[in-house]
């Protein structure tokens, strides 16, 4: 053995990611690890994984499920394990080295899989099985394991010609890179705003928020001083209450001015190329749209489909909104003020006249909403609903202190997942809220348990003080424990069909279902306690809070809807139409008639859902579908006359939250609902049946 090969072999030996981890529940230990042990990581994990998609390929036996299909779910285990490391850390407590890796692991990542995802030799395996798969004896979760496995390498690419398939990978290697470096410049954005706030600036400001906004200023080296944030959680409730009619512009305008500053991080150029490339992939695997190529493979199937849905949404959200646009123009001149209503106070006069209309504001139920409380609210629900557990660990590894474990324990006690929270923001994490795994739960040799994350960004509480949560944070968490309970849940043999790996029209099921037990009064009588006293929430206060739940519905429609048709339109129309980004939403804008007083929920230039990666490309309407099957499932509940029916729970565990990708989702709700979901139950949940009045 070489000097090199040897000093090279001992580093390899001392790197924590690739030695048996001796921790509880063979957990990462994250204290051990540092940025300069990923690439070395990684190189061995792309060498292990091509070794073993070689050995299947070159297997001189013919091809059986067990030595080309179960062989394939095998491989990559360790470039799964230092991936899933790796990605928490990108996106949930970066620094400038893990964001410099970032760059030479995503070219790296692509060049890994573009080989293998477009081996003929290998396809040619899985095409010969998925051919002749009815005489194979194969149980029913092998059959959807081979039915996904040959659409994924047949839409990858496998069955080009080789000119093609080099250009593909060209293709692949320049997005992989283009989608880092978008969700780079949108955190360098993030990261380098903040509005400080002084004595003459807390007008109409909760002790609360500024509480919130002084940790955020403890947080980012500013001790003694408050500041606003481009965090959602730190802008929205500052829009929605500050009287400083200049300071909500200037918030504002930041917030929607992120990636589109003409800066190192401005985005509009990245998007251009982006949306070429993509056109460009969908015409080689011969689809005429890059959205007709992504639409396939989903429930929706086809793009008509998809703006069938919105736009059976958008005309009675928008008639909603302009009607409230109106009561909001009034309020104002009823105030004595003479300016139109602008995006930047909608949000504060919307909640004036929440206080009119159902005499309730956020900041009336905020005290009662501790996180702590809410954690244990949704970890409740799910007990009552699924007969699982969970126990706080104080001895798993974390990436940082502010980071929670709980072992979860099944019905029976027995060990299931553990669940990580990382409730709060910093500028080390990127914005929004997520949940993925460091392990996904599978039984292919021997039960794996899986290990699964939330990641929020909710506003800390300054000086010790609990963490308050407006009702929109309190829904954001329990819709992405909903997510969490999916991976917890998942009960399949494969890991590809582990938990999450649905269909993208189809994963928000679990976490926007299980939304709606926060907003229950079962619920919120329980849980919801004032965070001085300890009292329960007041009965009159709670019959308002519900009472209120539907107010402001056409602006939060609106604002979504909007986003899910520029997606599509993105998507649909020759990328040559979006050359200039900012001309292209606006044109979209005026074509579907937007309120000039809503903003996009997500602006193009800060749109991570569909420019990070291309999970949600062409897909963001998923949340909207997903919503139709969701409103629609808890009237199943509802039926029955109980929010937690034994049955019902057991048919929701069984048919959805435990099946992960195993059966078709078509067929799964309806075995959980008897029937397909009614597209009406989503108005009626959102109050869009109703005359504005009545909402």
């Amino acid at each position: 053995m070489s000097e090199i090969s040897a000093e090279a072999n001992a580093q390899n030996l001392a790197n924590p990611l690739l030695k048996a981890w001796q921790t509880p529940f063979e957990t990462p230990p994250f204290a051990e690890i540092a940025p300069e042990h990923f690439l070395p990581a990684f190189e061995q994990a792309f060498a292990d994984h091509s070794a073993e998609i070689a050995a299947i390929t070159h297997d001189p036996a013919l091809p059986d499920f067990d030595n080309t299909v179960t062989a394939l779910e095998r491989s990559g285990k360790l470039l799964s394990k230092v991936s899933a490391v790796f990605y928490d850390l990108v996106s949930a407590h970066s620094n400038p080295a893990i964001l410099e890796i970032d760059k030479e692991v995503s070219l790296r990542m692509a060049r890994h899989w573009n080989p293998i995802m477009m081996n003929a030799v290998l396809f040619g395996r899985i095409a010969m099985l998925h051919e002749k798969r009815a005489s194979l004896g194969l149980s029913g979760e092998q059959l959807r394991l081979l039915e996904r496995t040959y659409t994924r390498f047949h839409r990858a690419g496998a069955g080009l010609d080789d000119a093609a398939k080099v250009r593909m990978a060209e293709i692949n290697e320049r997005l992989a890179h283009l989608g880092t470096s978008f969700s780079h410049h949108l955190l360098g954005d993030e990261q380098e705003w903040s509005m400080e706030l002084g004595e003459g600036d807390l007008g109409g400001l909760s002790d609360t928020f500024v509480a919130a906004a002084k940790a955020a200023a403890e947080e980012r080296g500013k001790p003694g001083k408050a500041i606003v944030t481009l965090s959602r959680s730190s802008v929205e409730p500052f829009l929605q209450s500050s009287t400083h009619r200049d300071l909500r512009e200037k918030v504002y305008k930041a917030f929607t001015a992120r990636g589109d500053n003409g800066n190192a991080n401005d985005n509009n150029e990245t998007i251009v190329e982006i949306l070429k490339l993509r056109e460009e992939s969908a015409g080689i695997l011969g689809y005429p749209t890059y959205a007709a190529y992504r639409l396939e493979d989903s429930m929706a199937k086809t793009p008509e489909a998809v703006r069938g849905l919105l736009e059976r949404v958008w005309k009675p959200a928008r008639e909603r909104a302009l009607a409230d646009r109106d009561a909001l123009q009034a309020l104002i001149a009823e105030e004595g003020n003479n300016f139109a209503l602008a995006p930047w106070d909608w949000r504060y006069y919307a909640e004036k006249l929440r206080q009119r209309r159902a005499n309730f504001d956020d900041t009336a139920i905020k005290p009662y909403l501790v996180l702590d409380h809410m954690i244990e609210a949704a970890f409740d629900c799910a007990t009552r609903l699924f007969g699982v557990t969970f126990e706080e660990r104080k001895d798993v590894p974390v990436w940082h202190p502010d980071v929670r474990v709980w072992e979860v324990k099944d019905r029976n006690g027995e060990h299931k997942a553990l669940f990580y929270g990382d409730y709060f923001a910093r500028s080390s994490k990127r914005s929004g809220a997520w949940m993925t795994s460091l392990r996904d739960q599978q039984k292919l040799d021997g039960d794996t348990a899986p290990l699964v994350i939330n990641v929020c960004n909710f506003a800390k509480g300054a000086d010790g003080a609990p963490s308050l949560l407006s009702p929109d944070d309190a829904r954001t968490l329990f819709h992405e424990f909903g997510h969490g309970l999916h991976g917890m849940l998942s009960n399949v043999t494969y890991p590809s069909l582990s938990g999450t790996s649905v269909f993208t029209d189809f994963v928000e099921l679990p976490s926007q279902l299980y939304e709606h037990w926060q907003e229950r009064p079962e619920v919120l009588q329980r849980f919801a306690r004032h965070y001085r006293t300890g009292e329960p929430l007041p009965d009159d206060l709670l019959k308002r809070f519900l009472a209120a739940r539907r107010f402001n519905q056409g602006f939060a429609t609106v604002e979504f809807v909007s986003s899910a048709l520029v997606d599509l339109e993105f998507h649909t129309q020759p990328a040559a139409a979006s050359r200039d980004v900012r001309a292209f939403e606006k044109q979209e804008l005026e074509k579907i008639g937007m309120p000039a007083e809503i903003s996009l929920r997500h602006r193009p230039t800060q749109f991570g859902h569909i420019f990070s990666g291309d999970h949600y490309a062409s897909g963001y309407y998923s949340y909207m579908w997903s919503e139709v099957m969701d409103a629609d499932a808890f009237g199943a509940f509802e039926e029955a006359g109980d929010i937690f029916d034994p049955a019902t729970a057991k048919r929701l565990h069984d048919d959805i939250y435990s099946s992960g990708g195993s059966r078709d989702p078509e067929e799964a709700y309806v075995a959980f609902r008897g029937r397909e979901p009614e597209p009406d139950a989503l108005l009626r949940r959102r109050g869009l049946l109703e005359t504005p009045e009545a909402a």
